[in-house]
């Protein structure tokens, strides 16, 4: 009998994390942090959570896996969400200073570059999918086809079957003009969140606020035209409810916490949450430290100083399911490994295999197996089922 429940993650940097950290990902985790040893571009080195073995044992057999790279907008200063530290990956370079630990760039001068840097992931998937380690979802069909082997299987980590990916896109940068988004549809992207951080092209995001952009507006007009789904995670709150008015596509939030929980503006407020339960979304609680403990300081917090452990996690996802009286629209969207590692995670988790114990967590609150199955899985394939073209 399988010892696991299958599980479906909405966010996870993979190609950046590989291409941006110099990460081979079909190493064991343990590999990967022996060869960080002794690293100080950033505290994250030494502590990665993630690799495709690690998905297996932890039964993950699909995620979203994003193309990131952002081209600086010279008009925002790096003012960062309730004074969260100087943490310089929200910094131009020029602006970042010199001693301490310094994080992976993900910033270019000009958009073309964000746009190469951003194939050059989608390069790496391309050839992970060639080697065998995973399986790029494109379709309604294949979603199914991939989810009846995945859970048809015993034994996933044993088998190695490839994990299965459906391509997004965390800031729309690399999108280069709105008629540009029909291009990266052919290629595989089938969602799209408008903006990370500050200001873009399309949009305003965490750490600002302002609405969308001419360009913003004519960009989620050809997503829609095209079946894209937007990812509102990081729009800022003018443009989350900019981008909803003018948006009649499907719509997901990827990995986003609560508000009421741990204030700030990277989090939502319980009035998105309606809103996006109103529009059939589903949101993905993310694993982020400073985004499931108020107190959390980047930088100088540690887990275990904070107490923080996985049930902070069920927290968030209780809270959506308390608004929307139901489990439909509760999931998990880790972003494990996206900037951070396990020195910015719940105490209790070693590795992104150790969201498994969500489970036992969500019972204890009286959740039924079908609603841990539907939190783990169900609700993203439903999303995806209803959104993907057939």
């Amino acid at each position: 009998m399988r010892a696991t429940i299958p599980l479906i993650d909405a966010h996870l940097d993979l190609g950046w994390c590989a291409l941006s950290w110099d990460r081979d990902l079909t190493e064991p985790v343990e590999t990967i942090r022996q060869r960080e040893a002794g690293m100080t571009d950033s505290r994250a080195r030494g502590n990665a959570t993630v690799s495709l073995g690690e998905m297996r044992r932890g039964d993950v057999g699909l995620c979203l896996g994003t193309l990131l790279a952002r081209a600086w907008q010279a008009d925002f200063k790096g003012q960062r969400l309730q004074g969260q530290g100087a943490v310089n990956m929200f910094m131009p370079p020029t602006q970042r200073p010199k001693d301490g630990p310094k994080r992976i760039d993900l910033d270019y001068g000009h958009p073309a570059i964000a746009y190469a840097m951003a194939h050059g992931q989608l390069a790496y998937y391309r050839l992970l999918e060639e080697q065998g380690h995973i399986r790029l979802i494109r379709t309604r069909r294949e979603l199914e086809a991939h989810w009846q082997q995945w859970t048809g299987a015993a034994d996933p980590a044993a088998d190695a079957l490839p994990i299965g990916m459906v391509l997004s896109m965390e800031g729309a940068d690399p999108i280069l003009t709105p008629d540009h988004a029909a291009a990266w549809w052919e290629q595989g992207l089938r969602a799209v969140g408008p903006v990370h951080y500050g200001a873009s092209t399309y949009a305003v995001g965490t750490g600002a606020d302002g609405p969308l952009t001419p360009a913003g507006r004519d960009l989620l007009k050809a997503m829609e035209q095209l079946g894209m789904i937007m990812d509102v995670t990081h729009l800022s709150d003018t443009s989350f409810f900019e981008a909803l008015d003018h948006f009649g596509g499907p719509v997901l939030a990827s990995h986003h916490n609560c508000r009421a929980l741990v204030p700030g503006d990277r989090q939502l407020s319980d009035e998105q949450i309606r809103l996006l339960i109103q529009r059939g979304a589903v949101i993905g609680a993310a694993l982020d430290a400073w985004m499931l403990y108020p107190g959390w300081q980047l930088g100088q917090s540690s887990p275990e100083e904070a107490g923080l452990g996985l049930e902070a996690v069920v927290d968030h996802i209780d809270h959506v399911c308390q608004l929307a009286g139901n489990t439909q629209h509760s999931a998990i969207g880790s972003d494990l490994d996206g900037g951070f590692g396990s020195e910015q995670t719940p105490r209790d988790l070693a590795t992104i295999a150790d969201l498994q114990k969500l489970a036992s967590l969500l019972e204890k609150r009286g959740y039924t197996a079908q609603d841990v199955q539907r939190i783990f899985h169900g609700n993203w394939l439903d999303l995806l089922g209803r959104c993907l073209p057939a």
